[in-house]
């Protein structure tokens, strides 16, 4: 059985056009440097090839599977610092209760455990969170790095205040005491602890996660 009959195009070469033989268009690429060229199966697809130019058929390359990209990344990141401790909050609605707590990183074990607290949010709780990650620290004389896996959380602390549009009621007068605190500490207090991103994408859930998702 004959094979089907091939059209090649040549978008660069001695000669550009289509051809119906490889050796014809053997002949237009030989000894011209970055020649363009590509076969398809019809001429109808040659010609339509040959007009859009090159840039839409030659060299494309699928792009890598996701699995294989975050494979890549995952090993030009690393991974975390186990030495380390983590800290995460949860909330029932928003606002709702809430609670926050702090383990560490390697084994999961839980040291500070707050609330529930009524009318509270998880931006707030992760606020809360830090700093009570901080003021324990710093108290032991501890190196550790924290992690986090909330980036307002952690601009909140680094600004030393919480941007939180919640409006304070009876309900959540006292939520609202522990951020003054938390503030009042911050603007009073210097601490070397590192305040570390946790990549969720890369690493799962923080190891402080309540499980609640």
């Amino acid at each position: 059985m004959s094979k089907s009959q091939k059209f090649y195009v040549v978008w660069q070469g001695n000669n550009t056009g289509i051809f119906s033989t490889w050796e014809d268009c053997k002949k237009q690429i030989t000894g011209f440097a970055e020649a363009k060229y590509k076969s398809f199966p019809d001429r109808y697809s040659a010609e339509k090839a040959f007009s859009e130019g090159f840039k839409k058929h030659y060299g494309i390359k699928k792009p890598a599977p996701k699995t294989q990209l975050l494979s890549e990344q995952k090993m030009l990141i690393g991974k975390p610092e186990l030495n380390s401790i983590a800290v995460d909050a949860a909330c029932s609605g928003n606002p709702g209760a809430m609670e926050y707590r702090g383990v560490k990183t390697a084994s999961g074990r839980e040291i500070f455990r707050q609330g529930p607290f009524p009318e509270g949010t998880n931006n707030i709780g992760e606020f809360l969170a830090i700093v009570h990650g901080l003021v324990l620290l710093k108290k032991n004389n501890s190196d550790l790095p924290l992690y986090s896996d909330s980036i307002n959380a952690i601009s909140w602390v680094k600004k030393k205040k919480a941007r939180t549009k919640l409006i304070p009621n009876e309900k959540n007068a006292y939520l609202f005491e522990l951020i003054d605190r938390a503030e009042i500490w911050l603007n009073e207090n210097d601490y070397q602890t590192r305040i570390l991103k946790w990549l969720t994408e890369y690493w799962g859930e923080i190891p402080a996660d309540f499980g609640r998702k």
